[in-house]
């Protein structure tokens, strides 16, 4: 059974060396914090690598975070693995549950997630399904 999770967060990322500039391309990393409210309450945290071209609105990164908190009444942990393009402003994301990354009440949880930004505001969807 799939169940579908929904609500805003806030998202916070650290700069963790001075981004190198070679051939146009920026990369960078970066720590990644996150504070998850609504039907997921808890912390996400991780690490960010980076790619900023000079054409304005293409980029690529890739993290990989880890989510804890309450899901659906269940306390635990599980990882995020992201992957996002944007090709002169069109966005292609794809947020992904690590398979096996459920800890705790949260063990054998699988899904995707959709982020949304509105007005400068994050909102997350994550359908999910737990054992």
């Amino acid at each position: 059974m799939t169940n579908r999770a929904t609500g805003p967060f806030e998202v916070s990322t650290k700069p963790q060396s001075t981004p190198q500039q070679t051939a146009g391309v920026q990369l960078g990393r970066m720590l990644l914090e996150k504070q998850f409210f609504g039907d997921l309450a808890g912390t996400g945290q991780g690490e960010m690598l980076t790619a900023m071209t000079a054409t304005q609105g293409s980029a690529g990164y890739v993290a990989i975070e880890r989510v804890t908190g309450t899901l659906d009444g269940r306390k635990g942990s599980f990882v995020f693995q992201h992957s996002g393009t944007m090709d002169r402003g069109k966005q292609q994301l794809s947020i992904t549950v690590v398979p096996d990354s459920g800890f705790d009440e949260l063990a054998g949880i699988t899904g995707n997630c959709k982020i949304d930004i509105v007005d400068g505001k994050h909102f997350y969807e994550f359908e999910y399904s737990l054992p």
